[in-house]
Parts: C-alpha cells; structure tokens; sequence
C-alpha cells in the first residue's frame, strides 16, 4: 500500500456543472485499489457513465466529456445498438435519476490498432444530450500543451472487477488513486509497446482490471478534475505491481477537437 495521504476536492461554489467540478464531493483514502477497491462516493464521479449492451450487460466505461458526447476507449468496440448509462452508482439496484441515452455515431479513431493498442480512443455522439444534474456533468478535456508530471497522484474508477478471477463485476462504482509513470519507466515492464499516445499509470499496489476499460484517469488541474488518461491495457491478471497502460488523451486532443467542430 503507497498512499500514506488523504486526497479529496470540494465543489466549487457558484460554478453549477462546471466540467471537471462535481457537485458531491469525493473522497478517497489512496490506500485502495480497483482490484480489492473502495466504493466511490455515490455521485462523485458524474462523469463516469456505463457502456451496456441491448441486455444491460455492463462492458466498458466511459467519460461524460460535455452533454452530447462520451469518450471511452476503442478496443471495447461500441456499437450504435449499445446504450450509455449516466448517473449510475450502484448496478445492482433500481436507482433513480439514471439517464438510458441512445447513441447516434460512433467515432473511432482512424489510426487505431488492435495489435498495437495505439491511438485507443472513440468518441460517441449521443442521439439526445443528457441532462446535467448534481449526479451527471462532463470532466474537463486537456489543452495539447497541458502537462501532468511523473508522480502526479490521479484517480481512477470503474466497475471492472475486483479480481481478475472474478466471476462477476462489482455492483458499485469503484475508485483508486494512482501515480504517473514516466514512459521510459514503464518500457521496463512493457517494452517496446509503450507509444507517445500511451500514459502510464501504477505498479504501486493498484491496478485497473477487466470491465474498466474505456473508464477515466483524471487528474486534478485548477481544482478541477482532467481527463488524463482512458483505461486501456496492462497485466492480463491484472497484476497491482505492473504498470497499466492508458489512451493519452492530451496527445489526441486534436483528433478530438476536429471531430467536435465536424459534428
């Protein structure tokens, strides 16, 4: 266990949905982890959504990124038959105020590859925008100039499991603080895989696991929370002292920007 710290934000007053603002305010020990993890305060999280399938089987996360659009990572192969989840903390109870949105396009990038895991990012453009409300508003994007060092203590969170063995996923939304890893760094773990379109993230005693994928790392920038980083890959037991990978959204913003302005 790394984090010997308390980490928390407050809501800004004054500034109603702000992105990157929640009105709930968070808090998280820093000495959990996804894998064997701690519940996120209900609603702390409002840019934090479920991607599920016409069954309601939860597969991937996603970041609310403003009302009518959800980043999340391209391996998990949305569909437009699929649906976004907003609001929702616990998926093993009928919670109220859950927004069920349709999505109209999927963008994914055209640069991807499964193979190398490069460029994993997709954009949804939802059918009808969602409704901002104390449980539901968008994480900020980062400038292509913004800088986030090694060692910079960020947060991620998911409903993947809690073991990699696990036979189910966790009802409620889960949360983990975790340090920036500089590339080089990880390159002894992963080796030549490791792109400028990757972050690292971990090997401290926290990991991501199956079912986060697409989920956010966000940091804290201006005492509002960043889209860092989008669940992407790492350990296939999802092992707490490897490093994971995430999409490097800064790298990508333009990418993002031009399929904003176009759509």
């Amino acid at each position: 266990m790394a984090f010997l710290w308390i980490l928390s934000c407050w809501a800004l007053l004054g500034t109603a949905f702000s992105c990157g603002v929640p009105a709930i305010p968070p808090m998280l020990s820093g000495l959990t982890r996804i894998v064997n993890g701690e519940d996120a305060v209900p609603g702390c999280r409002p840019w934090q959504v479920s991607l599920q399938d016409k069954t309601g089987f939860h597969f991937c996360g996603g970041s609310l990124i403003s009302e009518d659009w959800v980043v999340t990572a391209a391996h998990c192969g949305v569909r437009t038959s699929d649906v976004v989840v907003a609001g929702e903390f616990d998926q093993g109870s009928d919670e109220e105020n859950i927004q069920v949105l349709k999505i109209a396009k999927v963008f994914k990038n055209p640069s991807f590859s499964i193979f190398t895991v490069r460029n994993d990012i997709t954009l949804l453009k939802l059918a009808t925008p969602a409704v901002f409300s104390q449980t539901v508003s968008a994480v900020c994007l980062p400038s292509a100039d913004d800088d986030f060092p090694t060692g910079t203590v960020c947060v991620t969170t998911g409903w993947g499991k809690t073991k990699y063995n696990a036979n189910k996923i966790p009802d409620k939304l889960q949360q983990a603080a975790l340090p920036l890893l500089s590339n080089a760094e990880c390159k002894k773990f992963w080796g030549s895989k490791i792109t400028d379109e990757m972050i690292c993230a971990g090997a401290s005693g926290v990991s991501s696991c199956k079912g986060d994928s697409g989920g956010p790392l966000v940091c804290q920038k201006d005492r509002a929370w960043t889209l860092v980083g989008i669940v992407s890959w790492g350990s296939g037991t999802c092992s707490t002292s490897s490093p994971g990978m995430y999409t490097h959204v800064t790298k990508l913003i333009p990418w993002v920007q031009e399929i904003l302005t176009a759509n």
